[in-house]
């Protein structure tokens, strides 16, 4: 039985043109999100910014590897990633990074395109979908992706049952600490 909502909506199988002009085959039509932000990250990467991160509910993978109270953070750069891990932690912001392991990035290997919007395997889903997004990036050095839950299962002191932010207080004072760097220099 197919469960398209229209003539024009995405099948397995289908292939995709990306912003990037990569081929993208749908081996899941339930992981469009990260269609849709790798044209996002195409997009800003075409006038190359100082930062450039994204947040996204990607996958269950990050639940289930960290839980609810700790979304995974990707990047390539050492140095970055001490810069968020140290805000996160002087802001109570918890986050965890987690690697951008290439020996799975093969498993996004297309065979009728560039590449698959998922891996076929049951294994590394946050960390495959992290590898996904990195192939629109044009400078991953300067690029975090951020697989946040945001939602509280349960209350907890000053944290209410229900939705919640994730590492917006380390984003703010990474760039106000960014900015005052850039600010105090002759």
């Amino acid at each position: 039985v197919e469960n398209s909502i229209s003539a024009s909506a995405f099948r397995t199988s289908d292939v995709y043109r990306s912003r990037k002009g990569l081929s993208v085959e749908i081996g899941n039509t339930d992981a469009e999100g990260r269609l849709i932000l790798a044209d996002a990250l195409a997009y800003a990467s075409e006038t190359p910014p100082d930062l450039l991160f994204d947040f996204a509910t990607l996958t269950g993978a990050a639940r289930v590897a960290l839980g609810p109270e700790i979304p995974p953070f990707y990047t390539g750069d050492d140095a970055l990633a001490q810069e968020v891990a140290g805000q996160a932690a002087a802001v109570n912001d918890p986050v965890w990074r987690m690697p951008l392991w290439d020996n799975d990035a093969s498993g996004l290997d297309g065979k009728i395109s560039d590449l698959v919007n998922v891996t076929s395997g049951p294994f590394a889903g946050s960390i495959t979908a992290a590898l996904f997004l990195r192939r629109f990036v044009a400078d991953p050095r300067r690029w975090a992706h951020f697989d946040v839950y945001c939602w509280n299962p349960s209350t907890k002191p000053g944290r209410p049952e229900g939705g919640e932010v994730q590492a917006a207080r380390l984003l703010y004072e990474l760039i106000e600490a960014r900015a005052e760097q850039r600010n105090a220099k002759p």
